[in-house]
């Protein structure tokens, strides 16, 4: 396991993990959600389960986030996301490690920059994986509470607890504004790469009908969905953590 700090275009700090297997036969990036970092439990799972199948695994601290890089979470886009993925792989290219096509696997706001990568640049990614993945900003702003949207415009916050650090997290008025910019259906014909879909039965803020909606808009000859029962949107227990792992590992021995 080695850490490195990268800067991207903002002149901010990234902090990037390379895992290694002893005979790598791919290579793999593995993005948090929002607020999140490399080292959650459910992301390391991910992790695991590609270390597992010999996959070099690249993970990072995208910035505005909660981990060891730069920034602020309160600035926190999914521009600013979806730019410091496409930095990491920017900086892979120049690494010894680096080949193409690779695999991209995202929870969350996450999971909704990895599949906009492989929208935008299909030809670098063999296989995809967005796990309880935002789908499209108008589809996410459907998952607040009835005037917890007009409390956040009028305040310019939002303000919420982490569940299991406690930290207050306080998140500007401008993150939704940048959030309906995007959407995964307008180019999900480019998703022909094999494509795997997780979410958790209860998960409310990206709910199943959601991922129904993009695995139905998928075109992908080989693309699964999978539901892990009594799940919220961020698993934490440990049958949960094992539920994931068992299903990413089928997928990846799936496509050898």
């Amino acid at each position: 396991m080695e850490k490195v700090f990268i800067k991207n275009r903002h002149d901010q700090k990234i902090a990037v993990m390379i895992e290694k297997p002893d005979k790598p036969v791919g290579l793999a990036f593995v993005m948090h959600g929002l607020g999140g970092f490399k080292e959650q439990p459910h992301v390391r799972g991910f992790i695991q389960s590609f270390l597992d199948n010999n996959y070099i695994v690249i993970s990072f601290d995208t910035t505005n986030t909660f981990g060891e890089s730069g920034g602020d979470y309160g600035d926190a886009t999914v521009t600013n996301y979806y730019e410091d993925l496409e930095e990491v792989i920017n900086w892979g290219k120049d690494q010894e490690w680096y080949q193409e096509p690779f695999i991209l696997c995202g929870h969350s706001l996450g999971g909704i920059c990895t599949a906009l990568y492989a929208e935008n640049y299909p030809d670098k990614v063999k296989a995809l994986a967005p796990i309880s993945t935002v789908v499209s900003g108008k589809l996410s702003l459907q998952a607040y509470q009835p005037g917890e949207m007009e409390d956040w415009e009028k305040t310019g916050w939002r303000t919420t607890v982490g569940y299991s650090s406690g930290i207050v997290k306080k998140l500007k008025w401008s993150h939704v504004r940048d959030r309906l910019k995007y959407d995964l259906l307008k180019k999900a014909d480019k998703l022909t790469m094999p494509t795997l879909i997780i979410v958790g039965e209860l998960d409310e803020s990206c709910p199943v009908k959601h991922q129904e909606i993009l695995f139905n808009a998928i075109p992908a000859v080989r693309k699964e969905l999978h539901i892990i029962k009594g799940a919220p949107h961020t698993w934490r227990e440990e049958k949960h953590l094992v539920d994931s792992y068992n299903i990413i590992n089928a997928w990846l021995k799936s496509l050898t």
